[in-house]
């Protein structure tokens, strides 16, 4: 009579086909390589948020800008504009160099933006310093407007015209100034690399750059209507 021998079965003759299952199960070697390649998946969609958080932000911001702005014009021509005590007032010339100025600052931002896209680092910071200069010498014109017109004798509350220039011309430089701030932030970020989240908080800023441009010439307009008449 055959005896039958059963041998004791190890651990390596146990599971064969824990060899085949790409590191699902327990200590497979191929766990941790997939677990990286996931994070790396992940880290393009994590960064593909960023820019469309900066441009939110600029949307948001410009949104409330133009709320304000277009209910300061509403005012001024439904009651301010028809006050018996309204004085037609001649502009400065300086405001009108001054929307030169923002065009021009317009044109060296948009060459700083272009220059980041294409990897040109140093020649983004010229183009940023620039436009800082250039937003300087608009907020510079804007104090020798005032002066101007204190000298004739329009101060902040001596008619409702020079009340409402004092008040549209400080609160847009209070907006050329907080985009200068942004541009030195943005600046100093892009200074120490050219990473793709700089560029998208670049497009931003430029973005809103344009957009106080573009409220500048709105304003004149608006001005050269209403207070010079």
């Amino acid at each position: 009579m055959a005896t039958t021998v059963f041998a004791p079965i190890t651990d390596t003759e146990a599971s064969p086909s824990d060899n085949n299952t790409n590191g699902s199960g327990r200590g497979g070697p191929s766990g941790p390589n997939g677990s990286g390649r996931d994070t790396a998946e992940r880290e393009p969609e994590r960064s593909a948020t960023l820019p469309g958080g900066y441009r939110l932000v600029a949307v948001i911001v410009m949104i409330w800008i133009t709320a304000l702005f277009g209910a300061l014009t509403i005012v001024l021509e439904s009651r301010w504009a028809h006050s018996p005590n309204w004085v037609s007032i001649r502009l400065p010339r300086i405001l009108y160099v001054d929307a030169a100025i923002l065009v021009l600052s317009s044109l060296s931002i948009e060459v700083a933006r272009r220059s980041l896209q294409r990897g040109r680092g140093r020649r983004c910071i010229r183009g940023l310093l620039v436009s800082l200069w250039m937003g300087f010498a608009f907020l510079v014109g804007q104090t020798f407007a005032w002066h101007e017109l204190s000298l004739r004798g329009l101060r902040f509350n001596a008619n409702p015209g020079s009340f409402f220039l004092y008040l549209v011309t400080g609160a847009h430089g209070l907006f050329v100034l907080g985009g200068m701030g942004l541009l030195s932030y943005v600046g100093f970020l892009i200074r120490r690399d050219t990473r793709t989240k700089w560029r998208a908080a670049m497009d931003s800023i430029a973005l809103y750059w344009h957009f106080t441009d573009a409220l500048w010439l709105y304003l004149m307009v608006l001005l050269f209507a209403t207070i010079q008449r």
